[in-house]
């Protein structure tokens, strides 16, 4: 495993890592990136932190002389537009000669159909989301990348984190969007936590679809259920509206809610304090370990100068990625002594281990990424607070290579969720 110490702090302020006079005769002036996310319909409320963060730290590395002295020239593709269109577009970039590398996507179903293209088309694709954990179950893509996590470690962290902090729970209810990824989560939160406490039952179950701006007969349902603990992976305006309700129908204060994707809206809701909250990975500028980040501190800064608002966690991962999909080249030119090849950048991606802004990031040899998971509750604060946070080590909470995922999690023991970090031991 190649290991690249340069903190990124260091790299962003003194510019790339090979000096790109160096590479300058042998570098293209321009280095085309597609990048894909939400720009446009509900999902945007998620996809356009993802695109202002792209814009953002791509003007940071070209005003650090680009890669190895190529500038980045995004073209940004609007997932907004369905499925087939995102499809196309990507068919259609791949296919121009204007990009040289993709970074899509949001939503895990135009990942599943994008995966396939990009092997077909020989065109590197970095995934910057993409959480479902079935874009490598069953399938090798050469030309496809993760450099973050994925449904497993994601929800298995909140399950661990329940056992600890609300360890007599025995009635859940869950309440997740209705497409693969609220199902996806739904199964594996259940199973871990009846792997971690084997009394507890699913007393709700629902799955409003996408875009439902009312969610008072789920409400109904859940509070005639009685759970100890609400989980729920809305996001985006569907978990605004669902806080907003639930909050004024007192469910906040009847049950422990658990929300996976809570950090994104902490600036948009009145949150109320005590509430489980989650972040998908470890993209949360204002944790520990980004604090003591300057390049961290600094994009924060600058994000929230630019846009009006902190960035949130997807913007995070988005310029994580990124900055992923910069190190590939540099060290893959520095094996190449030049401007590298496709193979050779390749060959960087996958075997990388690389410090983001918000914590490391190893690719593992199926091309799926090791990320740590930060989980807290909210403070109630107007800022964008976690308190008794913990930070669970990707490795610990991904399945092993070439293992069953969901299999994984139901060998999964109380033992094991006692063993992990503790509430409040991430500060």
């Amino acid at each position: 495993m190649k290991t690249i110490l340069t903190a990124l702090a260091l790299s962003l302020a003194a510019g790339p890592a090979l000096a790109p006079a160096a590479n300058a005769q042998d570098a293209p002036a321009e280095l085309g990136m597609g990048v894909f996310t939400f720009t446009s319909g509900p999902a945007a409320a998620y996809g356009m932190p993802g695109r202002n963060a792209a814009e953002l730290i791509i003007d940071q590395i070209n005003a650090d002389g680009g890669i190895g002295g190529a500038k980045i020239v995004p073209t940004y593709v609007d997932e907004g537009q369905g499925g087939e269109s995102v499809v196309s577009e990507f068919r259609r970039l791949a296919g121009d000669g204007s990009v040289d590398i993709m970074v899509a996507a949001l939503s895990s179903g135009n990942c599943m159909a994008l995966a396939p293209i990009a092997d077909q088309l020989e065109m590197p694709m970095v995934t910057w989301n993409c959480d479902t954990h079935q874009l490598f179950l069953g399938a090798e893509h050469p030309y496809v990348f993760r450099p973050n996590s994925s449904t497993v470690p994601e929800f298995v962290a909140y399950a661990a984190y329940v056992a600890q902090k609300v360890p007599d729970a025995k009635r859940i209810a869950i309440i997740n969007p209705d497409y693969a990824f609220g199902h996806d989560a739904a199964a594996i939160f259940t199973a871990a936590m009846k792997a971690f406490n084997p009394d507890v039952e699913v007393v709700a179950e629902l799955f409003p679809k996408l875009g439902t701006p009312t969610f008072n007969t789920e409400i109904s349902r859940i509070a005639a259920a009685r759970p100890d603990i609400i989980f729920s992976n809305l996001w985006g305006g569907d978990l605004e509206n669902f806080v907003r309700q639930a909050s004024a129908r007192g469910l906040f204060r009847s049950s422990q809610v658990v929300l996976a994707l809570g950090e994104s809206v902490l600036q948009r809701v009145d949150l109320p304090e005590g509430v489980i909250v989650g972040v998908l990975g470890d993209g949360f500028w204002n944790s520990p370990d980004a604090k003591g980040n300057e390049a961290a501190q600094g994009f924060a800064e600058a994000y929230h100068e630019k846009f009006g608002e902190w960035p949130v966690f997807p913007g995070m991962k988005m310029a994580n990625t990124i900055l992923v999909v910069k190190q590939a080249y540099e060290e893959a030119m520095e094996a190449a002594g030049g401007w590298p090849t496709k193979a050779q950048v390749l060959e960087a991606l996958s075997d990388i281990e690389a410090e983001t802004l918000t914590g490391t990031v190893t690719v593992r040899e199926d091309h799926d990424g090791l990320v740590d998971q930060i989980v807290g509750v909210s403070t109630g604060s107007d800022t964008p607070e976690l308190a008794d946070m913990a930070r669970y080590s990707g490795e610990a909470i991904t399945p092993p290579v070439g293992v069953d995922p969901i299999e994984w999690v139901s060998t999964l023991t109380p033992e094991f969720a006692a063993e992990l970090p503790a509430p409040g031991s991430y500060q």
